[in-house]
């Protein structure tokens, strides 16, 4: 032998053992998949269900479960059936589903509780589905009654089952997209199809996602959309969906529970109207139009509302509802207005902005409100008021601008006037007329020093509520030991080859902006309060062209954390600085310390473009020395900001910021009356929180307590 066959010989031994190896590794780590997997293939083998169908076998009634077996009494085939496939095709495909599935499951849940959920979920779906067919045969509901007469084999609804309990485990946003698919799913098949597996996998799902809630949920609970951007785009997927099901049911009829889905002559309309709604309203929907969260809810109640009626009728009388307007797709409008309930705090944005005062019209107020920040500068929380949500007050014969928010009764300023200094306190002046000509109670939130004195002038009263923190650019030198944190900081992540990107969010790769929203979509699921707003911004804030975002990419290209920079105006369209708003990193070791690299690195960088300071922004609710005189309002809102603290870190982030050695100035809510403050207090809650629900409000007062 020569030394180079014996040599390639020796590479095949290696290439052998390492197989073995890992495949030693995979048992070890998979043993419930990888026994279930044999016994599977080793069921199809001896069976021959590889290459026949089981179900035209003269033993298939003794292994096959169903409501005929209960009612010989033949309860062994509840163990037995699941190891069958009544197909070739069957066996193949559960091998398969059973391979990824419990795979799932035991990587996310481990294998004793997979092995839990996978005989449970096929015991309760199985046994759930011969109980609900009994009770449906009793009405003599042509579907039950020939269901009834059914039996089944596989264990698909185990599949399910794990499938179900392990997304539980799944931080967002995958989670509601892995319950969203699954759902879409086990409905469609139910309800078009309606066979035996279908209405256990139906049975198996529904108990298990919740059943996953309670017993292996980690850091996050709940099965609605956690964010803003995911309510909006699983409700516009939703509304596609349904108009797709609508045009298959009536090009390929079929024959569900509630009737025939072949459609009459008459019928073709109800298919042509779904698809107009999904285009007239999907894509308004994915942009969180309010107008259209309205129109697809009241749809979907209507859709609701006659599927009870058909349902009704099927089951107790001999109508038949026929074409694509089934109960079925019914059904599926009500899965859509449970995702725009549970999704409606991410519904806000106006067709129109409210415009109000006699200033200049303009069909873009957002735009115009823009360009007068460039025109005239503003504070460092100015640029917020281009969000979404905002309306905005033209003040009749200046050229100026306030954006507001409208709650309980409060018109809520945000950020200092954008105007000449001089005209402050006439533009101010005219902002409590525009309320009081509404019955609504005025109150600037989040200015500075300056508006708070010229509010003074008017009798007002101002209460500090936070603290700006402020890095001074001009000459930064990160020398000393107050700033050997952060330099510590740097030097760690430059050893790590973590990269430092500076630019717009919206020219990144597809890759690296997937990545950013995953951050931040788990870091606000692993919170129980929805997602806030007002001065809080998201990742589609990030994507404005004028924001800056800077990334922490590691050598393996993962972005471990970003952060956004909202410039901050002079007059004559010069930037004077920047502010940070979202923040957001991995939970990952390799993340530690990157927050403090990008802050420093972006100072400097913003430092060599001329900038004259970056303001690491003042947290909500937050300041950095307690008051030994809290009265009022300010005592009320201390306490909001305590209550939100272990969910929001507002306090500790406050502090985290002292590691920049910053100058701190002033934050303030200026009111008219005392009288005024409850109502205050209520606007703001709600400007944060909109739609927080008493439950969640009742957490958060609990947290505090203890």
């Amino acid at each position: 032998m020569t030394a180079e066959s014996t040599e390639t010989s020796r590479s095949g031994a290696d290439r052998i053992l390492g197989l073995a190896r890992r495949g030693a590794a995979g048992a070890r780590r998979f043993p419930l998949t990888l026994l279930v997997c044999v016994v599977l293939v080793a069921t199809g083998l001896v069976s021959r269900g590889f290459w026949r169908a089981v179900s035209e076998t003269g033993w298939y009634d003794s292994v096959a479960y169903g409501v005929p077996a209960l009612r010989d009494g033949r309860w062994f085939t509840f163990l037995l059936g699941p190891w069958f496939g009544s197909t070739p095709g069957q066996f193949v495909s559960m091998v398969l589903l059973v391979a990824s599935a419990f795979g799932i499951g035991e990587w996310r849940l481990g294998t004793r509780r997979t092995l839990a959920v996978a005989v449970s979920g096929q015991l309760i779906g199985v046994l759930g589905a011969c109980g609900l067919i009994v009770a449906a045969e009793a009405t003599n509901w042509p579907w039950a009654v020939e269901l009834a007469a059914v039996r089944d084999v596989g264990c698909t609804t185990a599949v399910i089952a794990v499938l179900a309990a392990a997304t539980a485990t799944v931080p967002s946003p995958w989670r509601l997209r892995g319950r969203a698919v699954l759902y879409g799913y086990v409905i469609v098949s139910f309800l078009f199809l309606g066979r035996f597996a279908d209405v256990a996998h139906l049975i198996a799902f529904v108990v298990f996602v919740f059943a996953g809630e309670k017993w292996f949920a980690r850091r996050e609970r709940g099965i609605r959309p956690r964010t803003n951007r995911e309510a909006r785009l699983v409700a516009s997927v939703g509304l596609w969906l349904i108009a797709v099901v609508h045009v298959t049911v009536y090009l390929v009829p079929g024959d569900g529970p509630f009737g025939p889905t072949s459609a009459s002559d008459e019928a073709w309309w109800s298919a042509v109207l779904t698809v107009v709604v999904a285009g007239l309203l999907a894509e308004q929907l994915r942009r969180g139009r309010r107008w259209a969260w309205w129109v697809t809810l009241a749809y979907a109640l209507f859709a609701v509302a006659a599927t009870i009626l058909v349902v009704v009728l099927v089951v107790t009388t001999d109508f038949e509802s026929l074409g694509a307007v089934t109960a079925g797709t019914g059904l599926l409008w009500a899965g859509e207005a449970v995702l725009l309930i549970a999704g409606r705090s991410a519904f806000t944005v106006p067709r129109r902005r409210t415009v109000a005062g006699g200033g200049e019209s303009t069909d873009d107020p957002a735009g115009h409100a823009r360009s007068l920040i460039r025109r005239h500068g503003g504070s460092t929380m100015s640029w917020m008021i281009t969000w979404d949500g905002i309306d905005y007050f033209f003040p009749q014969g200046r050229d100026a601008v306030i954006g507001f928010r409208r709650h309980a009764g409060v018109v809520i300023a945000l950020a200092d006037p954008v105007c000449e200094p001089a005209q402050s306190a006439a533009v101010i002046d005219d902002f409590r007329a525009f309320a009081e000509s509404q019955a609504r109670i005025p109150c600037l939130f989040s200015v500075s020093e300056h508006t708070a004195t010229v509010a003074r002038q008017f009798g007002w009263r101002a209460l500090q509520i936070a603290e700006d923190t402020l890095i001074d650019l001009p000459e930064l030198q990160l020398t000393g030991k107050k700033w050997q944190k952060i330099r510590s900081a740097m030097n760690k992540a430059d050893k790590a080859g973590t990269t430092f990107v500076l630019g717009r969010l919206a020219e990144q790769p597809v890759g690296v902006l997937t990545q950013v929203r995953e951050i931040s979509e788990q870091w606000v699921g692993e919170k129980d309060l929805p997602e806030m707003g007002f001065t809080l911004g998201t990742v589609e804030e990030a994507l404005d062209d004028e924001v800056r975002v800077a990334l922490a990419v590691g050598a393996d290209g993962t972005v471990r954390a970003v952060l956004s920079w909202l410039p901050v105006y002079g007059a004559g369209e010069r930037i004077l600085g920047w502010t940070l708003d979202v923040m957001r990193k991995l939970t990952t070791p390799e993340a530690n310390n990157t927050i403090e690299f990008l802050i420093a690195r972006s100072a400097l960088a913003f430092e060599e473009e001329g900038a004259e300071f970056v303001s690491l922004s003042g947290a909500p609710l937050a300041r950095a020395e307690d008051s030994g005189d809290i009265r009022g309002i300010d005592k009320g809102l201390d306490l909001i900001g305590a209550a939100l603290e272990p969910f929001y870190g507002f306090r500790s982030l406050h502090h985290f910021k002292t590691k920049f050695n910053p100058r701190y100035e002033g934050v303030y809510l200026c009111f008219r009356d005392e009288a005024d403050l409850p109502r205050i207090a209520v606007a703001i809650s709600r400007a944060y929180l909109p739609t927080a629900t008493p439950r969640q409000l009742a957490a958060m007062v609990r947290e505090q307590r203890g």
